[in-house]
């Protein structure tokens, strides 16, 4: 977890980068959820705190989980983590990639011991 952002900062810009990613802009994304653009700004760069009801359109509206927004605020994030992991290590070769499960499968060795 990041120390130096509030929990507000943190959220914001992981709600604006997921955001981005999809392709929306704010303000077609702000239309989407029913939130005014100046709103929405502030909300991604943790001027103003989300009320739950909202957080919860922005994340289905978003096509996420809970996990991909509070990954950097939570102790316990690892589901998503390890996903986006997996999901970086399908995109290498096959020869990449075994290397990588050789450096794991050593590391979760060394780690059990």
């Amino acid at each position: 977890m990041q120390k130096d952002n509030s929990i507000e900062q943190i959220i914001g810009k992981r709600i604006q980068k997921i955001r981005q990613a999809k392709g929306y802009i704010q303000q077609q994304f702000s239309e989407m959820i029913g939130l005014s653009t100046n709103y929405l700004s502030d909300v991604e760069r943790g001027k103003s705190s989300v009320r739950l009801g909202k957080l919860a359109a922005i994340i289905n509206a978003l096509e996420c989980s809970a996990d991909e927004v509070f990954i950097d605020v939570i102790d316990h994030g690892y589901k998503v983590k390890s996903s986006r992991l997996a999901d970086r290590i399908e995109t290498l070769p096959p020869n990449e990639q075994e290397k990588v499960f050789a450096v794991l499968d050593a590391l979760i060795s060394q780690s059990n011991k």
